[in-house]
């Protein structure tokens, strides 16, 4: 197991370094080939070790790499830690990033960067993979920034676009900021527990339940605070409330890498690390309701803005924060197990819909405004019928009496259930706000469908389709497709989708025991709370019943005002006027963000430009030394007459002053 540990996470990086020095020396197919023929072992290589910690027969194993660092009393390995949680995510990541390879065969096909690209993609792979094989913080930290600088060079990869420039600017950015509290926490639980071994602290974690600390004056509970601190860092990395910005943007790199970064990678960081210490968080009651409470909220935040959104790709980022949340609030209200079982499902449903909306705006010629499709499911029916799969395991179509049902069934009704089970006020609160977004997924996902799908064609209506066929009006209007006809992705983008399909059905069906009911299944990997499990599994089948209840309610609205009646969505907004812009501006965050922080940030980097740079240091500096040496050559070329007189009276001023100074 050791060897296919070393070479599931050190192929990507081989492959990622080859590609890269590689580059466009050799054809693209070169740099293709090895990184996908990488991750593809790797992912072989994955799921053997997943099934045994399945069947019970792997225990966790840790695998050392090299002595790292030893300074003082900080001393600690690299080495790679293998338990269930890690083998969870081992398949999450290997097969999501093997897929996504696949399928960037066929949707950049015709970028001239493609080594470029794919070098980052393996990139991106190995840092999330160094992350969930830590064996202790500093080296999940070097992971966390990792994935951070991988995204930035993946969002901003067409970087002749300004706006995906900015984009990646801005995620690199608002991810620095929850990387401080992550990194503060860190620097206090080396402090508190003298160890950045991930093991010795969460076995000593227990011990430190009700202990205090001296904070600004105040005794505060001291696992409160550590925990508080590195769940910011969790929001961060995992676009919850507040540090969500970053997300929605990303959405300017290529299709692949959203399907990556949202399903797989980036995101999942947060709920890995908040599971990976949950001994600690269980030690810690304030920090839990923080993360029950942000998670909650995000949850109903990004339901409700995702429901007013146009193009495709940033519909499927807001329903990634919202899916988000449900982990999040899960881990708040202690069912671990549950929140990693959702972040299992999602990825193979979110990476389909992901690579699925790829598929359509490579149909589209590279279309994503929503209002420019329709009738597409005559036109593309596997792309439609891969949507169709993932559509119905995020609104988690399911009946509880016949024990059967999608992915997002099993796992997101888990969570609606184990929250309403917890019996808290923050509980119940998770509860309703999880029941309010299940209904606002089904009716933007259902939207979603039916405006790509159904309906009449609306492609003549789309400039850039008709710039790019090269259609005249009068040409366009002898057609009623404006002269364009949608054609199915390369088999390179279909098969990922279809065997993402096949995880979207079954995934929850097959592995819903084990993730949830089964204490052994994890093996201490994570805190599981067995009670907890029992008493949702007994909640009343009012509750077992909800979401689906409302993700009918979801479906039906979405028919009457994109199928039935196409009138009554535009009558809506304007009868909702300032909820609907609010929705549709994203509650304004970017815009309150935009004047409480760029615009004084922009002012003061401009004083310490013009006061500081200009008016201090260049003036006294460069060019004040510059004066004065300009002023000097000027008095001393009076001096430079030619006649011997002159010099012979500087010699003799000389003189007279070396005189007077050693006489005096």
């Amino acid at each position: 197991m050791q060897t296919s540990i070393l070479a599931i996470v050190f192929l990507p990086l081989l492959a990622s370094i080859v590609a890269g020095l590689v580059n466009k020396s050799a054809p693209s197919v070169f740099a293709k080939s090895v990184t996908t023929g990488g991750l593809f072992i790797s992912c072989l290589l994955s799921w053997p070790i997943f099934i045994s910690f399945w069947t019970g027969n792997a225990e966790a194993t840790v695998v050392p790499v090299l002595t790292w660092v030893q300074s003082g009393a900080l001393s600690f390995d690299w080495a790679l830690r293998v338990d269930t949680l890690t083998a969870v995510m081992l398949v999450v990541i290997t097969t999501v990033s093997a897929l996504v390879h696949l399928y960037s065969w066929g949707y950049m096909e015709e970028d001239p960067d493609q080594p470029r690209f794919f070098a980052y993609l393996s990139l991106f792979t190995f840092a999330m993979l160094m992350l969930v094989t830590a064996d202790n913080l500093v080296q999940m930290f070097f992971g966390w920034e990792g994935v951070g600088l991988a995204s930035y060079l993946l969002i901003g990869f067409w970087f002749k676009k300004p706006s995906a420039n900015a984009a990646a600017i801005k995620a690199f950015v608002v991810n620095r900021v929850g990387d401080l509290g992550f990194m503060l926490g860190i620097f206090g639980t080396f402090w508190v527990f003298g160890t950045v071994s991930i093991p010795e602290i969460l076995e000593a974690a227990p011990g430190m339940s009700g202990a205090t600390i001296g904070f600004l004056g105040m005794r505060v509970h001291t696992m409160d605070v550590l925990c508080i601190l590195l769940f910011i860092g969790a929001m961060g990395k995992s676009a919850q409330l507040g540090l969500h910005t970053w997300l929605p943007d990303a959405m300017e790199g290529p299709t692949p890498v959203s399907a990556l970064i949202h399903a797989a990678t980036m995101v999942t960081a947060g709920v890995f690390m908040v599971c990976r210490l949950s001994p600690m968080f269980e030690t810690a009651p304030i920090a839990l309701a923080m993360v029950t409470f942000v998670g909650a909220a995000t949850c109903i935040f990004a339901a409700t803005v995702g429901t007013t959104q146009w193009d495709i790709k940033r519909v499927i980022a807001y329903s990634t924060c919202s899916q988000l949340g449900y982990m999040f609030f899960a881990a708040g209200v202690g069912a671990y197990g549950a929140a990693m079982f959702h972040l299992f499902t999602h990825a193979f449903f979110k990476a389909l819909l992901f690579l699925g909306a790829g598929s359509v705006i490579h149909a589209m010629h590279h279309e994503q405004d929503m209002r420019y499709y329709g009738g597409l499911r005559k036109h593309i029916p596997l792309t439609f019928w891969a949507m169709m799969m993932g559509t119905l395991a995020i609104t988690g179509l399911g009946i509880y009496h016949l024990g059967v049902g999608f992915a997002g069934f099993w796992s997101k009704d888990a969570i609606i259930e184990v929250a309403f089970a917890r019996g808290t006020e923050l509980g119940n609160f998770a509860f309703w706000m999880g029941v309010f977004a299940a209904l606002l997924t089904s009716f933007y996902s259902w939207r979603l469908m039916f405006l790509t799908f159904w309906g009449n064609p609306r492609w003549i209506e789309s400039e850039h389709i008709q710039h790019t066929v090269h259609k005249t009006p009068e040409q366009a209007g002898e057609d009623t497709t404006g002269g364009y006809h949608p054609h199915e992705s390369p088999l390179t983008m279909l098969v990922p989708l279809g065997i993402l399909s096949i995880g979207a059905i079954a995934a929850g069906q097959v592995f819903a025991p084990a993730f949830l009911d089964s204490a052994e299944f994890w093996g201490g990997s994570i805190f599981y709370n067995e009670a907890l499990i029992h008493a949702m599994h007994a909640v009343p089948y009012a509750v077992k019943y909800a979401a689906l209840i409302v993700m009918l309610i979801g479906l039906t609205v979405a028919w009457f005002a994109y199928i039935k009646d196409t009138s009554i969505p535009g009558k809506a907004a304007e009868q909702l006027g300032p909820i609907y812009r609010f929705l549709y501006n994203k509650w304004y965050f970017d815009e309150l963000y935009h004047y409480l922080f760029v615009v004084p940030a922009f002012w003061l980097g401009r004083q310490f430009w013009k006061l500081g740079d200009i008016g201090t240091i260049d003036r006294f500096g460069p060019n004040g030394v510059a004066w004065v040496v300009e002023k000097g050559a000027v008095g001393a070329k009076k001096f430079q007459t030619g006649y011997l007189y002159s010099y012979a009276l500087v010699m003799l001023l000389g003189l007279v002053a070396a005189v007077t100074w050693v006489l005096f």
